[in-house]
């Protein structure tokens, strides 16, 4: 998109691996740990599921990099499925990100943050609606003022939320308190199949590693995306899966797994062991910020998409979607994506809205991954300053990877898998009224 120029080319290679690094590590190590125990029922098991989540996971960057290399713009993967599939298939995306995705995080972690905030005060949870509403309007409003500041504060946010992370990592492997960790053999808990409660678990793990890839919406505001984008995807995705690992195994080694399971407090608890009660509230302040970090992590990027689909024309009032404010931001981008994440805040809880946006994510992350695959046969003559290590083993990890978490979805939670479709599919209907009303061509592919 040539209108990519009107914006600001200001972020550097370490906002984006804080974005990155950022976006991914915010509710779900905390919030999902337990639902993971859950349906494993065991400590092996439970690791394997964290670890096989990071190797897909690192596939899916490995592969996801090449493409945004070769097609480094700002809106991420909706070009990347454009410039492979097509305008409507893109649109369908972008709708997604823009009714679903970005929102539905953005909601789901302010009522987290609202309620380890009240948790942390001794509140009534009658504020818990206000507060999650007035953490997701700070927010914003943080991004308004400039991508240099919402960059700037995605930075500050992860080296601080990093710090009661490591404490907790390098204390709880030296401590003498708690117990041993059983890793082999890996096996299920009792009564659980080892089949069933590994794809659960897997399902549980990818909501903790989702975000990583909407570092590419930013792309037309890197400094030097072909290089700084690929660098920060990968290293950013390793960085997460050696942290989950260990705070994981922490985890299980300071409390029994008996303790963990549906155990919202898992954190807060194990800290207590390490630290004291003391630990307990430190970390839950660490929690705090993470989750913060991580709402501003998805603002940032989500706000972008429907300012990219606007300078496309494929949406209803484009033109004051595209208008930049200026500070170099679209205004009232920003202001939808906050609209549609106020109203699931009323509608919706944490789980039911991330095991829907993960869902319908991975319907595009897979057809992302096989992007790289068709352009390489397809446009062999494409400028590719980077190349998905391992080809073609890594692409096809990655989609057999995402697959998986579509079918199991569709079969374990098929009210939810066709309420995600539902809404996704709505999109089709304004993708028309748009291409009628803004005088757009139908698709040449």
């Amino acid at each position: 998109m040539n209108e990519d120029a009107q914006l600001k080319r200001n972020i550097g290679f370490w906002a984006a691996l804080s974005t990155v690094i950022g976006t991914a590590i915010g509710g779900g190590v905390f919030f999902k740990t337990p639902v993971v125990t859950e349906v494993t029922g065991s400590s092996s098991l439970t690791l394997f599921s964290w670890l096989l989540g990071g190797l897909i996971t690192i596939a899916a960057g490995l592969t996801t990099a090449e493409l945004s290399a070769a097609i480094p713009e700002t809106g991420g993967m909706v070009e990347y499925i454009n410039h492979t599939y097509g305008k409507t298939p893109s649109f369908m995306l972008g709708w997604a990100e823009m009714v679903i995705y970005f929102p539905a995080n953005i909601s789901a972690l302010s009522i987290i943050f609202s309620t380890q905030l009240i948790h942390l005060l001794g509140m009534d949870l009658k504020y818990l609606i206000p507060m999650a509403l007035v953490v997701a309007l700070s927010i914003t409003l943080i991004n308004l003022c400039g991508s240099k500041y919402g960059g700037g504060f995605q930075t500050f946010t992860t080296v601080f939320k990093l710090i009661p992370i490591a404490l907790i990592i390098v204390f709880g492997l030296f401590s003498k308190n708690g117990g041993p960790v059983p890793l082999f053999p890996v096996k299920a808990g009792t009564d659980i199949n080892f089949l069933t409660g590994l794809g659960h678990g897997l399902l549980a793990t990818m909501f903790a590693y989702d975000g990583w890839i909407q570092v590419g919406n930013i792309a037309g505001e890197l400094k030097n995306p072909k290089k700084d984008l690929p660098r920060a995807i990968i290293f950013g995705l390793l960085g997460i899966t050696v942290i989950y690992l260990f705070i994981n195994f922490v985890f299980l080694k300071s409390l029994p797994i008996g303790s963990i399971v549906g155990n919202e407090n898992t954190a807060a608890d194990a800290a207590k062991v390490i630290f004291g009660d003391f630990g307990g509230r430190l970390v839950t302040i660490g929690i705090l910020i993470s989750v913060y970090g991580a709402i501003n992590g998805y603002t940032m990027t989500g706000l972008r998409i429907p300012y990219a689909m606007a300078l496309d024309k494929t949406l209803p009032f484009s033109k004051q979607l595209s208008k930049l404010s200026k500070f170099g931001i679209p205004t009232a981008a920003a202001l939808v994506q906050l609209f549609i994440a106020f109203i699931m805040v009323f509608l919706g809880d944490f789980n039911t809205l991330t095991d829907m946006l993960v869902f319908v994510i991975w319907i595009f992350y897979t057809m992302t991954f096989a992007a790289t695959i068709i352009l390489r046969k397809r446009e062999p003559e494409l400028k590719r300053p980077y190349k998905a290590l391992l080809y073609p083993f890594t692409p096809i990890v990655a989609i057999l990877g995402g697959v998986f978490i579509v079918v199991s979805t569709i079969f374990t939670q098929t009210s939810l898998a066709l309420l995600g479709l539902g809404i996704t599919l709505l999109g089709l209907p304004v993708y028309a009224y748009a291409r009628k009303h803004n005088h757009i061509s139908k698709d040449s592919d």
